[in-house]
């Protein structure tokens, strides 16, 4: 479904991606992961069209996309819920779920899809008047990931969803991504907790200063000695 082939990006004079090959089968949790300035974001950045890669293409259900707008990624089928959130807090959860939405016209496929989130985050249900900005960290986060699913999206791009939460909501939150998984979602995931992302994803990439220095199956990565040393705490 997506294909990254020798991606260099660059902000300003600073060479953050340096030849990144890496794809995503349809149906597949892939997982990215690396310490803080590895160029996991950036990659996520690259693919929904907010940056534009200097070398290199990226493909998507066999077009290039890299020269898009993030407007018409979007179209083409591929949603980013971005590290920190980025909800608009002085809007409803409500209307930041109808921004979502924006680009659709099927309207009761609109509405399906939302009671369909709001059976994955019941709470969103009881907020649905609630400015965003009012939510705990907890609740933006699901209200972030419900509101990149209210694209309808074939691939979904996840930065950090666990990040600043506390363990409850880990779990919930990654409870929701295994029932994603398990509904056929397609999923790019970047997570800071190396170990839940790999216990959930089919494959990983490590990424080290802007290369990618190691890609496996999830459980190979997982018994990976430097895996094990550098991001599992062993």
């Amino acid at each position: 479904m997506l294909d990254l082939r020798d991606l260099d990006v660059f902000y300003g004079g600073i060479r953050a991606l340096k030849s990144i090959s890496l794809h995503v089968s349809e149906g597949e949790l892939v997982t990215l992961i690396g310490s803080n300035g590895a160029g996991k974001t950036t990659t996520l950045r690259a693919i929904s069209g907010l940056l534009r890669p200097r070398k290199g293409t990226i493909v998507y259900d066999g077009e290039p996309i890299h020269a898009l707008s993030p407007y018409h990624i979007v179209q083409r089928g591929i949603s980013h819920c971005p590290e920190g959130r980025h909800i608009f807090g002085n809007l409803t959860v409500d209307e930041n779920l109808r921004l979502g939405a924006i680009q659709r016209r099927d309207a009761r496929e609109v509405r399906r899809d939302r009671d369909w989130v709001f059976s994955l985050f019941p709470v969103l249900a009881e907020r649905l008047r609630q400015l965003g900005g009012t939510l705990s960290g907890g609740e933006q986060q699901m209200l972030a990931i419900a509101r990149s699913l209210m694209s309808k999206p074939r691939l979904i791009l996840l930065d950090e969803p666990s990040l600043g939460l506390a363990p409850v909501l880990v779990d919930t939150i990654f409870d929701v991504l295994r029932q994603l998984k398990e509904s056929g979602r397609t999923i790019l995931l970047v997570e800071q907790n190396a170990r839940l992302a790999l216990d959930i994803a089919d494959r990983g990439y490590v990424l080290e200063t802007g290369r990618l220095i190691l890609q496996d199956t999830a459980e190979a990565l997982r018994a990976n000695e430097q895996v094990e040393q550098s991001y599992l705490g062993g």
